[in-house]
């Protein structure tokens, strides 16, 4: 579908033409038309699709259309990070550039009198993290009885961190008669029911491509490692070998994705870090940095795995594997976007075997196994087995027929003393270690 063929305001249509954009993608041309039709809608769409388009141009349009100089806010977008709010301030003024329309941030880490200041002036768009918002709608600094619009931009992360309360009571204090759309990696996470119900009314859902597609521009490959240090050496060689723009490395503490960066940055390799510890002004700059080209390899932790939108990511590694299907699809998912190829490598440890095969299960794929001729490590994977689940090789000791009458006797001789009392050391016998034989009697001295 193209963006021509859509009824859209000539201003935003200028504004999608100054961005070379032409033709809607999936879940662009399956989500506008119904919205511009006022549907409550749930969609299930994969990070990188263009959903953000999808929820601001059918907004921006009616804005555009029907103008409400004098009201509050028009429109709340929620999202679960700051990266990510970001983003879609940076696509909502790029989208509305042509207009007079105005979008504000209301994110944690920012000056709360400046987003004070920002929520005085009312303006069309206000995008928020759900912690924030709710520390200036108890300081009585929001308004949102003219809202018409609500947007969750991945729900399934908010609830991942507990947001669920929170958007429920941002939720209640909106404008009851407005249009509500909830985006997410996947409608049947644990919670998203109730929020559905809660939330939308007789929402439509669509379903795009989700978590467990195949991503099939993006070469998934694992690399067995003995340990750490192991992981240390394969992924400088990674870096060092294959042949890429910029490059994402993933580690699941923000300590080690410290201590990685600086074993990066000793190889002489341009390695910066970002993690949730990082104040505003340290992750701007290290967003910028990448931009420019001063350095060209990000290590991050989960922070980072959504929300992101950095062009020429060429390779993700994952040093840590991620901790479910979800999160590894929202990490490789930072390559192979716009049609791009990527390539996407698991260094995989010993106790990271079972949670890598859940992986491959949950997404229905096989990892390609790859190796390094001069650092191949000593663990190999786990032993085969066999179909009886006993180990390949064991075999089931023979007994002698001497063997069973001896324990046959033995096996006689207890059932003949149980209940028998047995005298305590006091009156002359000790007490033998085996319950199934005759005390002993104490020689006299």
């Amino acid at each position: 579908m193209l963006f021509s063929d859509l009824a859209l305001h000539e201003r935003l249509q200028k504004a999608l033409t100054e961005r070379d954009f032409s033709e809607a993608t999936p879940v662009q041309a399956a989500v506008i038309p119904k919205a511009l039709d006022g549907k409550d809608l749930m969609v299930s769409s994969e990070t990188g699709s263009g959903k953000t388009a999808a929820f601001l141009l059918p907004a921006l349009n009616h804005f555009q259309n029907n103008p409400a100089p004098r009201s509050s806010t028009r429109m709340l977008i929620l999202v679960p990070t700051r990266e990510l709010a970001r983003q879609v301030m940076e696509e909502t003024e790029s989208l509305a550039q042509f207009t007079h329309l105005t979008a504000g941030l209301i994110t944690g880490g920012d000056q709360f009198r400046h987003q004070v200041n920002t929520l005085r002036k009312n303006p069309e768009v206000l995008i928020a993290t759900p912690g924030r918002l709710l520390e200036h709608m108890e300081n009585n600094n929001t308004d949102f009885s003219d809202l018409e619009y609500l947007i969750l931009d991945e729900a399934d992360r908010m609830l991942d961190f507990g947001f669920s309360p929170d958007m429920l009571k941002i939720a209640s204090e909106c404008r009851q008669e407005r249009q509500t759309m909830l985006f997410s990696a996947t409608l049947q996470q644990k919670g998203m029911g109730e929020l559905i119900s809660l939330v939308l009314n007789q929402p439509e859902s669509l379903t795009l491509n989700t978590a467990r597609d195949k991503h099939e521009n993006i070469h998934q490959q694992i690399m067995l490692a003995d340990d750490q240090k192991h992981k240390e050496k394969l992924t400088r060689w990674l870096l060092e070998n294959e042949s890429f723009d910029k490059a994402i490395v993933f580690s699941n503490t923000r300590n080690y994705a410290d201590q990685l960066c600086a074993f990066l940055r000793y190889s002489d390799l341009k390695a910066g870090v970002l993690h949730g510890e990082m104040d505003h002004k340290e992750r701007k700059k290290m967003m910028a940095m990448l931009a420019s080209g001063q350095i060209n390899i990000l290590v991050a932790t989960d922070v980072a795995a959504r929300g992101l939108d950095i062009k020429g990511i060429d390779l993700v590694i994952n040093f840590d594997m991620a901790r479910n299907g979800d999160d590894y699809v929202h990490r490789i998912g930072r390559t192979g976007r716009a049609g791009e190829k990527g390539l996407a490598i698991s260094l995989i440890g010993p106790n990271e075997w079972n949670l890598m095969s859940g992986i491959e299960r949950y997404l229905k794929t096989r990892f390609e196994k790859r190796s390094i001729k001069e650092l191949r490590g000593s663990w190999k994977g786990p032993k085969k087995l066999k179909a009886s689940g006993k180990a390949a090789g064991s075999k089931k000791k023979k007994v002698t027929a001497k063997e069973k009458a001896a324990a046959g006797k033995t096996r006689q001789r207890v059932k003949k003393n149980v209940g028998k009392r047995r005298k305590p050391a006091s009156e002359g016998v000790t007490e033998s270690v085996d319950a199934g034989f005759e005390p002993m009697k104490r020689k006299k001295n």
